[in-house]
């Protein structure tokens, strides 16, 4: 018997201004949590999880108004990303390819003191969050790099 699909994310679409420069922010960390590329067209790319995609899209109908996180709407998008120390490595590595740490007095626990996570801004202003899994969450007992 297969799982529901009823109330599963089914994809998720992010319209940008600059479709290169978010392929190479965006599209880079989707690739290291594990999405592969999709479907590519002129104004857009995709990236295939296991159970759901993403979409980056530009094209004539994006307003060239920058994306504001706290306006109303979708303020982020939080992705499971392993241990804390594959948090740590794609936070290094994300930060060298132009995103911005946010929350930065309270990394990695911006979230509260049992949440370990990585808050992050691209170029463009969209919210990217990294969490870790819960210590113990890969039946070892703990997080070597707790």
């Amino acid at each position: 018997m297969s799982a529901p699909r009823s109330g599963r994310l089914h994809h998720t679409e992010i319209w940008v201004r600059d479709l290169d420069a978010s392929r190479a922010t965006l599209g880079w960390l989707f690739q290291e949590l594990g999405y592969t590329p999709g479907d590519s067209w002129k104004g857009g790319t995709s990236y295939v999880g296991a159970h759901d995609y993403i979409v980056l899209e530009s094209g004539p109908d994006v307003l060239e108004e920058p994306h504001r996180r706290k306006a109303p709407g979708v303020n982020h998008l939080a992705f499971g990303a392993g241990s804390r120390r594959r948090v740590d490595e794609l936070t290094s590595q994300a930060l060298s390819r132009g995103f911005a740490l946010l929350f930065a007095e309270a990394h990695p626990h911006a979230g509260g003191p049992s949440h370990y996570a990585s808050y992050l801004e691209d170029p463009a202003g969209f919210e990217i969050e990294l969490v870790a899994d819960a210590p113990g969450a890969d039946g070892t007992g703990s997080d070597p790099a707790s």
